[in-house]
Parts: C-alpha cells; sequence; structure tokens
C-alpha cells in the first residue's frame, strides 16, 4: 500500500467569526507541504483534513484565524505498520 509522502493524517475544528472555506483552502495549499486536503463547514465553523509531516504548523495556522478543537494527528506510517498510531 502506498501511502505517499505525507506521514500525518492531520485533522482539527476551527472555531471562529466570517471564517472563509475558500480562503483557507487557498492558504493551506500555498503554504504548506500535504496532500487530501479537505475544507468543509461554514463562517463560524470549519473542519481540515490534511495529510502533512509538519502538522504542528497547521494547527498553528488554524489557531490564528480561530479557536481550534477537536485535535487529531494519527501517523499514518505506524497503523500500516500495525503499531498504535
Amino acid at each position: 500500500m502506498d501511502l505517499g509522502n505525507f506521514r500525518y493524517d492531520t485533522q482539527f475544528l476551527i472555531e471562529g467569526e466570517n471564517l472563509s472555506k475558500q480562503a483557507i483552502q487557498e492558504t493551506i495549499q500555498a503554504q504548506f507541504q500535504g496532500d487530501c486536503l479537505l475544507v468543509v463547514g461554514d463562517e463560524n465553523l470549519i473542519k481540515i483534513h490534511f495529510h502533512t509531516n509538519k502538522p504542528g504548523d497547521l494547527l498553528t495556522y488554524g489557531s490564528s484565524i480561530g479557536e481550534i478543537f477537536d485535535i487529531v494527528v494519527e501517523n499514518m506510517f505506524r497503523q500500516a505498520a500495525g503499531k498504535k498510531g
């Protein structure tokens, strides 16, 4: 199974005001290396899903535009090796 080049499946919610799915998606695509980006929600609550090697940088960005919570960071390489992710 090919996992690609990005180790961490990073997911979290951002709560805020006047959040723009399009602006968030464009910023992540321009500033962060990764794949499998999903940005869903509305102007008050956004869910981010992204595979990256630097989840901390993504979380820092998220916290700069709102309150982040329900954070999940899983190591897909460990999971594929049968270890706890």
